[in-house]
């Protein structure tokens, strides 16, 4: 099995806690007029084929980098990478766990808008707000950039959620 086909196996067993999550935040309960006037109990987010990227990261880094994500800027083999997609505009949520040490699930999460990151990095360019940042580079040939959540502006807000 290559590198990759191990790593999206290893990833994919966290699919259906991801799915439970991010459900969470896409239904919220109807107000009562609908309920009572148009058979509604539930209501879906207003979003129309929504895109949410998904990773998570092995035991270990929850503890030593509590507030900070990454997301793949270079590919041992030359591909577009995540951070390319996200800033030519792909994707509207992200996803981002930390795997419990036993791996049966996850840890801790946050749900990231991927607007509000592609806005930041925008605030940052054009007038220097403060991101923290910084490269981190694997033995394999792939690189990452890390991004600190409490760095980012509060509006519009880049955390959808986390527990």
């Amino acid at each position: 099995m290559n590198f990759y086909a191990r790593n999206r196996s290893w990833s994919d067993q966290f699919l259906p806690d991801i799915r439970r999550i991010v459900g969470q935040h896409l239904l919220s309960v109807a107000p009562d007029a609908l309920d009572w006037h148009e058979a509604t109990d539930l209501l879906m987010l207003d979003a129309t084929d929504m895109r949410i990227a998904a990773r998570v990261r092995r035991p270990g880094y929850a503890e030593r980098f509590p507030h900070q994500f990454t997301i793949r800027a270079e590919s041992r083999l030359g591909g577009e990478t995540e951070l390319a997609k996200i800033v030519n505009g792909k994707g509207d949520w992200m996803f981002y766990g930390h795997a419990l040490p036993d791996g049966s699930g996850l840890a801790s999460w946050c749900l990231l808008d991927l607007k509000a990151f592609r806005a930041g990095l925008i605030r940052q360019a054009h007038n220097g707000y403060p991101i923290r940042w910084g490269n981190k580079r694997n033995a394999d040939g792939t690189a990452f950039k890390w991004f600190d959540i409490k760095s980012f502006p509060k509006d519009p807000p880049l955390v959808v959620a986390s527990g």
